[in-house]
This record gives structure tokens, C-alpha cells and sequence, in this order.
């Protein structure tokens, strides 16, 4: 078939239609069993997704021996919960604090751990997110509504092929007593990114 220069113009602009357009095409050419498809997208949407990250998360807060495992080897720690696979090797978790807040990034293109916090938004893959969270971390935080004091240290991680990151926020005030379960539901996907943090409850 002849090179055009310009069927690239024929597609839809907007992403989600471009998507859609080369899943149909997938599918008329029979490369693409759409019920396979339609179970990977349900399973990443309801199955593997922040709720598994969440739970970690409350997991550190509430048992010290996890916690110690986890900031010893995460990928070994998040494993023996059943969170594992394509996407979540060699992950590393990093931990806010009252001195320090960590936000993560991938420069390069998306990387980003999907059994723990499922597909990434379309935030954290776009140029403008991965340029400017690395060279001015505290305006994109206020842009997502988190404001640090002034002395807060701000580390960026920037996730790769090699390495994923899962931040760990801090525990609010007035959880004190709450089960893993109660405290998981506290726990957004912002806030194991590090654009957020997690909010006390009202």
C-alpha cells in the first residue's frame, strides 16, 4: 500500500475516539477478541486498581512489621498481599512526613505501578505533567490544590522501566482507632501519587 503523509489526518483528533477507532479496526481485522478486551478493561477498572494501593497504604500505617517490610523490599512486601505482575516490578515506597512530601513522575513516557493503583490518569501521562513536575513541583502541587509550608523539602521521583514508586502519606489526625478497611477508604490514588494528601476525616 502506498505511503500517505496525510492519513494521519483522517483520524479523530481526540484521543479517546483515536483509541476507539483502532480498537474497531483491531477487531473487523480479527486480531482483537473484543470480549478478551472488554475483560482486561473491567479487570483494571474494578478488579486492579487504587483500592489495592489503598490497602497497602493502611497496611504500613496500622502493622509495624509490614511497614518495616515495605521500605525494606516493597515488591516482595506487596507480592505476599497478591499484588504483583506485569507493571508493578521492582517497586520502591517512599514516605511523606512532616519535613518531607514526595511526588512521582515518569519524564520519559508513563510508567507507573498498575496493580497497585490501576490505569494511570491522563494527567500523569501528558508532557505537561512529566516536564514541569520535575522543575517546579510546588506550583503543579498548588495546582491540584496541595499547599505545603514554605520548609516542606519536596523529593521527585521519576519512575522507569527498572523502578515504580508508591507514596506512602502520612496518616491524618482523628483515625486513631479506625480499621485497615476504614482507613483504606481515606486513601485516594493523588495521594499514593503525591499530588495529594490525604485528608482528615470531617
Amino acid at each position: 500500500m502506498p505511503h500517505d503523509d496525510h492519513s494521519h489526518s483522517l483520524l479523530p483528533s481526540d484521543p479517546a475516539l483515536r483509541v476507539k477507532a483502532l480498537e474497531t479496526l483491531l477487531v473487523e481485522k480479527g486480531l482483537v477478541d473484543p470480549a478478551a478486551l472488554d475483560e482486561i478493561i473491567d479487570t483494571y477498572s474494578h478488579k486492579i486498581g487504587p483500592q489495592n494501593g489503598a490497602k497497602v497504604v493502611a497496611k504500613a500505617w496500622v502493622d509495624p512489621d509490614f511497614r518495616a517490610a515495605l521500605f525494606s523490599d516493597a515488591t516482595s512486601a506487596v507480592r505476599d498481599l497478591g499484588y504483583y505482575g506485569r507493571q508493578g516490578e521492582h517497586m520502591v515506597a517512599v514516605e511523606n512526613s512532616a519535613t518531607t512530601h514526595n511526588l512521582i513522575v515518569c519524564t520519559l513516557c508513563s510508567c507507573y505501578p498498575w496493580p497497585l493503583l490501576g490505569i494511570p490518569p491522563g494527567w500523569y501521562k501528558s508532557d505537561a505533567y512529566r516536564a514541569r513536575a520535575v522543575r517546579e513541583p510546588r506550583a503543579v502541587l498548588s495546582e491540584f490544590g496541595t499547599t505545603l509550608a514554605p520548609e516542606t523539602k519536596i523529593r521527585v521521583w521519576d519512575s522507569t522501566a527498572e523502578i515504580r514508586y508508591l507514596v506512602i502519606p502520612e496518616r491524618p489526625p482523628g483515625t486513631d482507632g479506625w480499621s485497615e478497611e476504614q482507613l483504606a477508604g481515606i486513601v485516594t490514588r493523588d495521594a499514593m501519587i503525591g499530588t495529594k494528601l490525604v485528608e482528615a476525616p470531617a
